[in-house]
């Protein structure tokens, strides 16, 4: 049979355990929201700058590359 010492101990520690589950899962879902937010922002800025500082490259049709060579 366990000592009465241990026994608080372990009542203890279930204790603890018991309060830092809730915190704990409710840090791991706020990761995840940040994550997808993190990467809804980060989509969102690829479209706000699609486009801008790009050179306008002027293409060659591939009938006018043929008629010079």
């Amino acid at each position: 049979m366990a000592s009465p010492v241990k026994q608080e101990q372990q009542a203890q520690l279930d204790l603890a355990l018991s309060l830092l589950t809730v915190p704990f899962l409710a840090g791991m879902v706020g990761a995840r929201s940040l994550q997808e937010g993190l990467i809804s922002l980060g989509e969102a800025s690829e479209e706000v700058f699609r486009g801008h500082r790009l050179p306008i490259l002027h293409l060659q049709q591939q009938s006018e590359i043929e008629i010079k060579q």
